[in-house]
């Protein structure tokens, strides 16, 4: 079938359309859910009739099957999101912070809406007001989705102990990094939460990944096409715990779109792979860490006691300054929140909040 739209022209195979059916007799009017087997429907299937009444789109199929379709939304499902939709890059010149309240946030749906899509936007938001208790954020992180558990709990420490198990837990300064790319699915968004931050240093760094990527797309291709290449696998190992998986520092979507970034040299473990192959890889996370650790991507900050950052762990690289505590105490509470319960909260809201657009169009069979 051919559509003539404001868009430009589009041709939608008859078999799509037909699995695509909006009638009770293919979708569960509850779920939603297909009810016929679409591997099913005959590979020769074909339109027999097709007429336009305002947004009713009308179709009968060659199988007996007839149905009506809203134009409108048979429109936007093929429609073709654009590149790096709703986000804006960024580098450390980065003149005005994504910033929230944390009891406006609690309370109000809007203001939740308008911190998701700052989340989505610039890959992280600072949040203030939060409840000066070790737990304090969690109450927002209950108006989002569940928290994501792990090895070290739910809401842990972040402070310099002694006989430390990761190096988070010392006073060195910690590299640009991607949280736990050793784990399966990896956590999507870090919570940060800060209690007191009394040290010398200790500043956070951020770099939007997605940002320093491109760049190496634009100025040194054939580096950026072998961090999406070559497969590094990550491994944190401790006493109790063996964690281990794979995945390239650039990883793409189907459509090329940088869709998450890694790095994490402390449990980084490169295969035994063949030497030109070592030594391109060498060359193009070199170039890619001269980027991500350069003053011009890396945006510094220091969060006081009540703050809090959320950062995407797909999309940013943070770290840290060294710091010396000299009788004070620099304490901070991590936890981790999923990429799913985050974006369905986001668009959930967003559809709650606003309404859809109408679109009208023409159609011919």
């Amino acid at each position: 079938m051919h559509l003539s739209h404001a868009e430009g022209d589009l041709t939608l195979e008859a078999l799509w359309l037909r699995e695509r059916n909006p009638d009770d007799a293919t979708l569960d009017p509850l779920t939603g859910q297909r009810l016929i087997e679409a591997a099913d429907l005959p590979l020769e299937l074909n339109l027999s009739e097709a007429q336009l009444d305002g947004d009713t789109l009308s179709l009968a199929f060659s199988d007996g099957h007839a149905t009506s379709f809203s134009l409108a939304s048979l429109l936007a499902e093929c429609r073709a999101p654009q590149a790096y939709e709703d986000m804006t890059f960024w580098k450390g010149d980065l003149s005005r912070l994504p910033e929230t309240d944390f009891g406006a946030a609690l309370e109000d749906d809007a203001a939740l809406l308008d911190m998701l899509t700052q989340l989505q936007r610039f890959g992280f938001v600072r949040v203030s007001g939060v409840p000066n208790t070790e737990d304090g954020m969690q109450s927002l992180i209950h108006r989002i989705g569940p928290l994501r558990r792990t090895n070290w709990g739910g809401i842990a420490d972040v402070k310099s102990v002694a006989n430390a198990y990761d190096l988070t837990m010392t006073q060195r300064g910690l590299e640009p990094h991607t949280d736990n790319p050793y784990r399966d699915p990896i956590p999507g968004y870090i919570w940060l939460h800060c209690l007191c931050n009394a040290g010398i240093g200790g500043d956070s760094t951020l770099v939007d990944g997605f940002s320093a990527a491109e760049h190496l797309r634009r100025e040194d291709p054939e580096a950026f096409a072998c961090l999406t290449e070559v497969t590094p696998g990550f491994r944190y190992h401790d006493a109790t715990t063996r964690l281990e998986s794979e995945g390239p520092l650039i990883e793409l979507d189907s459509r090329g779109q940088v869709v998450r970034v890694r790095f994490s040299n402390r449990t980084e473990r490169v295969p035994a792979l063949p030497s030109a192959t070592l030594r391109r890889y060498y060359a193009a996370r070199q170039a890619f860490y001269r980027l991500i650790s350069g003053d011009d991507f890396t945006l510094h900050l220091k969060l006081a006691p009540g703050q809090m950052l959320i950062m995407d762990n797909y999309r940013l690289f943070h770290g840290r300054s060294a710091f010396q505590l000299e009788g004070g105490v620099r304490h901070m509470r991590q936890g981790y929140v999923d990429r799913d319960s985050t974006a369905s909260r986001r668009l959930l809201l967003a559809d709650q909040l606003s309404g859809q657009p109408d679109i009208k169009e023409e159609a011919s069979a």
